[in-house]
């Protein structure tokens, strides 16, 4: 069967329907049992054999011209080798009532689950296609899988999702407790028991002496901010502080603290992780802490990933069992997104 190209959409006649959409759910049926087809659908159905050419063009003059983009058809193609069957993300080409953007990002495919059809109605996974050197915008990220195309055309699934992030470990704060500001930290000289015994806000200096503590600048501005610390100079001398150690980076990074306190989250240093925060969702006591669930890291709102960087951090955060998390701040606003490795 030949086809023809025609303003971006490739069109077989007669029983195409039949062949390629009713047994395989390729295309868009059109009048007369003829079909639609977007150029990637025709690509694999020219790589298959099913279509002898469109426009006279072989599977190799045509994956190569400027209607097909080749990370697309490597991604369509692993898919379909997956046993899924999947459709372009265009209006004409997916069942009423099918969202082909999620959370306002460009999707390329929508993925049936398995055993169905874009008759269904129903979806798997809908899927964003990058190369390996293709920035990614990180605000694009949340309800769907990112398909990473390497350089040696392998594949890597990233599952993303905007999570709700909630825990049981906030405690009522004591009012005005004298510290000490220094450089990068302050000192607590007697802390309330619960402040660190409970609250998990900052370390003992000595673990067999609770009588001194130090906190870190971040939880020093949110403490101070909040009346439970009294430090000269109040709030803003802390702020400066920060400030001048980490420029914006730390207003960031308090707005994304602040924001995991006032979620019931704790918040510590993810520092030996490569990341701002390891978390923890529900701290009873510091002296019975069970393992940190999240790995944080936090970003500017406008950031773009680097697929390569990306990969590592998921990776990173699975070798030692936490999900990886990215706080997006623009800001007061803090946006949450989830990224994980996904095998279809």
């Amino acid at each position: 069967m030949d086809a023809t190209l025609t303003n971006g959409v490739v069109r077989a006649g007669q029983n195409a329907r039949e062949r390629f959409y009713d047994s395989r759910g390729y295309g868009r049926p059109v009048d007369g049992g003829a079909l639609e087809l977007a150029p990637v659908e025709a690509a694999h159905l020219l790589y298959r054999g099913d279509l002898n050419s469109v426009d006279g063009q072989s599977f190799r003059t045509f994956l190569t011209s400027a209607a097909v983009s080749e990370t697309a058809f490597l991604v369509y193609k692993d898919l379909r080798d997956r046993g899924f069957y999947l459709s372009p993300a265009r209006g004409a080409w997916v069942a009423d009532g099918v969202a082909i953007e999620r959370g306002g990002a460009a999707v390329d495919f929508v993925v049936y689950p398995r055993g169905s059809g874009p008759w269904d109605g129903e979806v798997a996974y809908c899927v964003a296609v990058a190369g390996e050197r293709e920035p990614v915008p990180a605000a694009s990220l949340g309800d769907i899988v990112l398909a990473v195309v390497d350089e040696e055309s392998e594949i890597t699934y990233l599952e993303t999702a905007r999570p709700d992030i909630e825990g049981t470990s906030a405690i009522d704060l004591p009012e005005g407790v004298a510290a000490e500001l220094l450089d990068e930290r302050a000192f607590v000289w007697n802390p309330p028991a619960e402040l660190y015994g409970r609250g998990f806000y900052g370390q003992r200096l000595d673990d067999q002496d609770g009588e001194v503590l130090q906190l870190s600048l971040l939880e020093a501005a949110y403490l101070a901010d909040r009346g439970a610390l009294a430090v000269t100079g109040g709030v803003e001398a802390v702020l400066a502080c920060g400030r001048d150690a980490e420029g914006d980076r730390f207003d960031r990074r308090l707005r994304a603290y602040t924001e995991l306190r006032e979620r019931g989250v704790v918040p510590k240093t993810g520092f030996k992780f490569g990341a701002d925060f390891r978390t923890y969702a529900h701290v009873e006591s510091v002296d019975d802490l069970g393992h940190s669930e999240l790995l944080v890291r936090v970003l500017a709102a406008d950031h773009e990933f680097a697929p390569r960087d990306l990969a590592l951090d998921v990776r990173l955060a699975h070798g030692v069992r936490k999900e990886m998390v990215f706080a997006l701040v623009d800001g007061d606003t803090v946006e949450w997104v989830s990224v994980g490795r996904l095998t279809p």
